[in-house]
């Protein structure tokens, strides 16, 4: 024991290192790994033969490495090469020979740019670099064979990680680019899955005022809007799902905000929304009831009868 260094020689805890720094120092050290393994990784995307496994592994770890998102915006090729996987599927998509192994893959690189979306550091440099756009030919698609639905799931993730943060220039863009059409086809005949996350995206944007004016400020769009949600909301009777009714309803509520579309919504709320088809389903959902209650409070409680031919919508058109 007397030739042992000091700091092994005495008692423990004495003239050793404190435990908070040993495993402050350990933390440390596995962030650096884990920092190192994305790095090579990245760097693995810019080669063609390492680039689907790097694909698959920084999907799958994205949530464990901080700063993934500056780390892919910064280095040299890396969005260019995550654009490539995304092209390479284009000839596929009509006709629809998408398999699920091509899925699979584009997938994984869109999960790297919804990373690049969601980042405060990167969110602006990717709208203006107008990446989204590279997203909207499977948004266009119309296969529900799964390999599709999946790609479309994964697409609306990416623009759905972008309006979840409320800034107009995000809204600016995406009308621009004419993203409402997309949603709506998605929401008329994606999976439950899609028509719920394509219904979040038509509700950020008309919670934004300028995308509320937007869909408001022709009787096209409003109707258009409409026409979707009332599919919807006639299918939910059938087949109820809360989380898709309550962005439903946030969208009306939110069309009823203006005077225009709020008259219009007297005479062509659907019926269902009006008396108690969807009571069970909202019973565990005071917030969406609430929602309810407003949005017929706005429009006038009483009950009104299926529209006829030439009234409601129809009528706004003409006017």
């Amino acid at each position: 024991m007397a030739n042992l260094p000091q700091s092994l020689s005495l008692p423990f805890g004495i003239g050793s290192v404190p435990a908070t720094e040993v495993v402050g120092g350990t933390q440390a050290r596995g962030r650096d790994r884990q920092m190192a393994s994305a790095e090579q990784l990245v760097l693995d995307l810019s080669n063609p033969d390492l680039r689907e496994n790097a694909l698959l592994e920084l999907s799958k770890k994205r949530e464990l490495f901080q700063d993934l998102a500056p780390l892919l915006w910064n280095s040299f090729g890396t969005i260019a090469a995550l654009l490539q996987e995304i092209v390479s599927i284009y000839p596929v998509l009509s006709p629809p020979n998408l398999t699920p192994a091509q899925s699979n893959r584009v997938c994984n690189a869109l999960a790297l740019l919804q990373c690049v979306a969601s980042h405060p550091d990167t969110r602006k440099l990717f709208i203006n670099a107008h990446i989204p756009l590279y997203l909207y030919p499977f948004l266009n698609t119309a296969s529900k064979s799964r390999p599709f639905e999946y790609l479309r799931l994964t697409s609306l993730g990416v623009i759905g990680a972008l309006v979840k943060v409320d800034e107009t220039e995000v809204i600016s863009f995406l009308l621009s680019t004419e993203i409402i059409p997309l949603c709506l086809r998605t929401m008329e005949m994606g999976s439950e899955l899609s028509k719920t996350v394509a219904t979040f995206i038509v509700q950020k944007i008309l919670l934004d005022d300028m995308g509320l004016d937007y869909i408001c400020t022709t009787a096209e769009r409003f109707f258009a809007v409409g026409r979707v949600l009332g599919t919807m909301v006639a299918a939910l009777a059938e087949q109820p799902s809360s989380r898709l009714l309550k962005h439903i309803i946030r969208c009306y509520l939110r069309l009823s905000d203006n005077p225009k579309a709020c008259d219009a919504l007297r005479s062509c709320l659907p019926d269902m929304l009006r008396d108690a088809t969807f009571s069970s389903c909202l019973r565990e959902d005071p917030t969406t009831r609430r929602w309810l209650q407003q949005l017929l409070h706005n429009v006038g409680v009483s009950r009104v009868p299926a529209l006829q031919p030439g009234t409601g919508f129809e009528h706004m058109m003409v006017n």
